[in-house]
């Protein structure tokens, strides 16, 4: 799946499996974790497949169940 040249650099896009990653959707966050990533070798650039995207939104949409939720500490600066 991976394997292809970095749109933004001339790294290499390589698959990593990442133990957290966090998205943001209209709806809030959404944390996945231990899931496949493809990572450029060079600048860093993150590609998620169309896949891992799908499972964001059904999740934030509550089309799909999430295995627990955290809660997370807020703060202001000031």
């Amino acid at each position: 799946m991976y394997g292809y040249s970095c749109e933004y650099c001339e790294g290499t896009v390589k698959e990593r499996l990442v133990p957290k990653e966090v998205f943001k959707h209209k709806n809030g966050f959404v944390m996945l974790e231990n899931l496949p990533v493809g990572i450029c070798n060079k600048c860093g650039y993150r590609y998620y497949h169309s896949t891992i995207l799908k499972m964001v939104d059904e999740i934030a949409e509550g089309k799909r169940a999430a295995e627990r939720t955290e809660s997370i500490p807020v703060a202001q600066l000031g």
